[in-house]
């Protein structure tokens, strides 16, 4: 990292915490250390920044009290942000498939952007099979306050990353901020990128870099187990098929003064093995004092669950 980042001639580097957890920049290591995201002048103070991060927890508004493990770090350039913007792309179902979304209030949450100042939103539905028109791309950059040939550069990125969004089977490309450096134009400086898991069969180079290191345990084995599995905080397990019913159960549960400890759709297919290992998962959780089952028979065979419980108890 020193040979290439001295190479490129940076004048100031980026030292992040390489954790799932939004908030970094105001969170707080167990080292004592403030922050998750550093800049610093000199080459030498990376290793010192990085030592305050890797091996010690990260609090973030995110995380909670726990805190999460920092076992890497990524080191960048640092450049300069003159202006923030906000740019995304997502699926809505009003429009029926993607929309770019922008505004010129970048750098901050959106959704405070949206609530008090919705006429600094701009939206741009995209017909999934022509793309989107370049022109039209223009008028959304003028929009987000960029002129002449940044305006140009702007275009072309937002395309470039409905490429992107398009190509890896994305439904959310995120980026703030997208902003204006005085030395490199228009850059892409933070990114959130979320994928279709059903698309995983053709996106395999990609899911091979997924890292499961950071995810609950129980929720991964969940999924290499084919279920829908969320872990939750209270101690009323929930087996259900159906994810409206689930929910349901879960409100119930919730209604009735009880804590479901988590979210679990088995699906309309599921078979006897999959119901023991979920009956497995559920009770693995040392919170959970009771499972509740409610399974709608229409959908699957209630055999099927019967046996599945049975052979897990």
């Amino acid at each position: 990292a020193e040979n290439l980042l001295s190479a490129h001639g940076a004048k100031q580097y980026v030292v992040k915490a390489l954790v799932l957890t939004g908030g970094r920049g105001k969170g707080m290591l167990s080292s004592g250390m403030k922050g998750g995201v550093k800049v610093v002048d000199k080459i030498d103070e990376v290793e010192d920044v990085s030592s305050k991060m890797i091996g010690y927890k990260l609090v973030t508004k995110q995380t909670g009290e726990q805190g999460v493990d920092v076992s890497r770090v990524m080191v960048g350039e640092a450049l300069d942000i003159m202006r923030e913007t906000y740019f995304s792309i997502v699926l809505d179902r009003a429009a029926g498939g993607p929309v770019m979304v922008g505004s010129p209030e970048g750098g901050m949450d959106i959704e405070w952007v949206a609530e008090h100042k919705p006429d600094k939103i701009f939206t741009l539905p995209i017909d999934i099979m022509a793309g989107p028109v370049k022109e039209k791309v223009m008028e959304l950059a003028a929009n987000l306050g960029f002129d002449g040939e940044l305006r140009t550069q702007a275009c072309h990125q937002m395309l470039m990353l409905y490429k992107l969004f398009s190509e890896k089977d994305a439904t959310q490309v995120e980026i703030n901020p997208l902003g204006q450096s005085p030395d490199r134009g228009v850059v892409c400086f933070d990114a959130k990128i979320n994928f279709d898991d059903n698309a995983a069969f053709r996106q395999k180079d990609m899911y091979a870099l997924k890292d499961d290191s950071e995810d609950d345990p129980l929720e991964v084995e969940a999924i290499n187990c084919g279920l829908n599995f969320i872990k939750m905080d209270g101690n009323i397990g929930c087996l259900v098929n159906g994810a409206g019913l689930a929910m349901a159960t879960m409100d119930i549960v919730k209604l009735h003064g009880g804590d479901p400890a988590n979210f679990l759709d088995v699906g309309g297919g599921v078979k006897e093995h999959q119901v023991t290992q979920a009956f497995n998962i559920i009770s693995s959780d040392p919170k959970v004092k009771s499972i509740l089952v409610n399974i709608f028979g229409g959908i699957v065979d209630c055999r099927d669950i019967a046996n599945g419980i049975i052979s897990a108890c």
